[in-house]
């Protein structure tokens, strides 16, 4: 299989995923600031998660430019992190509806820490396909971001239970932490073209 299909569906999985979460604002029944209030809860965690599946979406893209092919084991590898992505807009939902109270925030945690471990899982895939010694094995290298992040995320699923502003805390900490672009694959990708364009 291209990667090319591998890369379309999941653009397009992602982007049913957006498309979800924004039906879950509701218009508001006023015309004035103060009838968007109640709504703010709402509003605040669709931001959070359209910024974390926006940061799933650019490094997949990254990921797959550096990826020169795909297997089986890809396949599901990519499979499983949709799955958690999807679960997304429904841990948005519930949070949101019930103003980011304990077990909701937990449960939205829980659903972030699942899908960077899919990602992970998908990246010891990839690598296991090109090789350790691999351009993208190096590029990915020890990668403190994607071992942090699953701690962090536990440790706010725990901080739910006891105040759920710091778990929201640790969850807005995170995205701002993945926020910074990551160069490591784009370069992998820009000396892979090179190199194209130079055997040509």
């Amino acid at each position: 299989m291209e990667k090319g299909r591998l890369e379309a569906f999941s653009d397009g999985v992602i982007a049913i995923i957006i498309t979800i979460m924004v039906l879950e604002l509701k218009v508001p029944h006023g015309a004035d600031l103060a009838a968007l209030r109640p709504l703010l809860p709402v509003l605040l965690s669709y931001l959070l998660s359209f910024v974390y599946v926006g940061i799933y979406w650019n490094n997949h893209h990254h990921l797959f430019q550096a990826a020169t092919r795909v297997n089986a084991t890809i396949l599901w590898a990519n499979l499983h992190l949709l799955f958690w992505l999807s679960l997304i807009p429904f841990v948005t939902g519930w949070t949101g509806e019930n103003h980011f109270e304990a077990l909701p925030t937990a449960l939205y945690g829980l659903v972030l820490f699942l899908s960077s471990m899919a990602y992970w899982l998908l990246q010891c895939a990839i690598i296991s396909e090109h090789g350790h010694d691999s351009k993208i094995a190096d590029a990915l290298g020890p990668d403190w971001k994607g071992k942090l992040s699953p701690m962090l995320y536990l440790t706010a699923v725990g901080l739910s239970f006891v105040k759920e502003w710091l778990a929201d805390a640790v969850y807005v900490l995170v995205a701002l932490m993945w926020f910074i672009p990551d160069r490591r694959l784009a370069r992998v990708v820009v000396e892979g073209d090179s190199a194209g364009r130079r055997e040509r």
